[in-house]
């Protein structure tokens, strides 16, 4: 796969937040985390290319459970459930996100795993054969692709990372960039006052409440845009939505290819690398 390559520093993803926020209308911590590098990815192509349409695999997690959580479902039953109610909410988290995100910079994208003749056919598979084996997640789809040789095998292979943690450094992920930003600029008294003003989805910890008073700037009084802050479930009381936080994440990196292709990031601590 020819793939270019563009990196930009921690500090332009920073100070890309709040028009980030503004662009895709809605706080959720995870899909604020996810669109601020997505959103500047479109704007280098709109600007460096002549290409308007684009592709992105929204939906594929959904339907095949593979976010790192599926790994603690606690029946299939629970499995195929839970992988319907992140359909049903899509439009208000990686959806909005992923159309909000390009259309913000003058693209359009087109979804192709959520088409409905795919999948209503996908949705049918039982769930018993979606569940991660050998402690890899989304294997039907992976399969598929092997021996095609449009993926490499390292690729084909690794371990799922989410959109938000996969674009940095295992090392220093964009979370942490982000929660180091927001330490220096809210305090803990404004963040224990603040966070009470909200009734609907209260905040929290900084970083939440941080990306709630970005978004009253612009949008006050919408706080129930979302329903509720997306979050892995089966995975105790955690407030993190990052995947890498998960017991989850280190039991299956050592997983069949886990990890390939991110030797190259390890060395970049500040910096995001977006594939073009």
């Amino acid at each position: 796969i020819n793939k270019t390559y563009d990196k930009i520093s921690s500090i332009e993803m920073l100070e890309a937040l709040e028009e980030d926020i503004w662009t895709i209308e809605t706080y959720d911590t995870t899909t604020v985390r996810a669109s601020t590098p997505m959103l500047l990815m479109s704007h280098f192509i709109k600007q460096n290319s002549d290409i308007t349409v684009v592709y992105s695999g929204e939906g594929s997690d959904e339907a095949s459970g593979s976010y790192l959580y599926f790994h603690n479902a606690p029946t299939t039953d629970d499995f195929q459930k839970e992988c319907v109610r992140l359909l049903v909410d899509l439009h208000r988290f990686d959806v909005l996100r992923c159309d909000k995100s390009t259309s913000g910079a003058g693209l359009e994208v087109r979804v192709p795993f959520l088409d409905k003749e795919f999948l209503q056919y996908y949705m049918s598979i039982p769930a018993k054969y979606k569940v991660p084996r050998n402690g890899v997640e989304k294997f039907l789809l992976r399969k598929s692709f092997e021996g095609t040789g449009l993926l490499p095998n390292e690729v084909l292979w690794r371990q799922k990372e989410g959109f938000s943690d996969g674009c940095s450094s295992k090392k220093r992920s964009w979370y942490q960039i982000i929660q180091d930003h927001v330490e220096k600029v809210i305090t803990d008294e404004e963040f224990e006052k603040g966070r009470l003003t909200y009734t609907h989805n209260p905040p929290m910890f900084k970083e939440a409440y941080y990306y709630r008073k970005l978004f009253s700037k612009y949008y006050e009084g919408r706080d129930e845009v979302i329903p509720y802050y997306w979050l892995p479930k089966w995975s105790g009381d955690i407030v993190e939505p990052s995947a890498r936080v998960l017991n989850v994440y280190e039991k299956t990196a050592g997983g069949s290819g886990s990890g390939a292709g991110m030797d190259g990031m390890e060395d970049e601590l500040d910096e995001v690398i977006l594939p073009l």
